[in-house]
């Protein structure tokens, strides 16, 4: 089991319209430059490629089909999102998650928090 300093843990609460891709530099900001980064392709912009590799970052990010030229793709890294995906399910297990019963996004965050973290502990 990895300790919690390899492993680090950050969320920003985004209205539903917001692209995710629009906070994803903030929310890098929030924690120290990663070794690698895990995205799906809603994260392949050239702007958050250049950025992290600026930091010795490894981009593990498929492209997007407007791509003329597709830009490589560390395969057995990339399936490592598996485990993002399950994070996510396993934290829609939890009713109050999926389906948002608090109307303040304070409460809403602290859930997501309390919940995420509880994953976390268990995996």
């Amino acid at each position: 089991m990895a300790n919690a300093e390899s492993r680090p843990l950050a969320f920003i609460l985004t209205p539903g319209n917001v692209a995710d891709i629009s906070v994803a530099a903030c929310l890098l900001d929030g924690i120290a430059p990663p070794r690698r980064v895990l995205a799906d392709k809603a994260y392949d912009a050239d702007h958050l490629r250049e950025s992290l590799e600026a930091q010795n970052t490894e981009v593990v990010i498929s492209s997007t089909r407007a791509r003329r030229r597709p830009r490589p793709l560390n395969r057995h890294a990339y399936r490592g999102r598996n485990v993002i995906e399950c994070m996510f399910g396993r934290m829609k297990d939890w009713r109050r998650i999926a389906t948002r019963y608090d109307r303040l996004a304070r409460n809403f965050l602290s859930a997501i928090a309390l919940v995420a973290t509880v994953c976390f502990w268990l995996t």
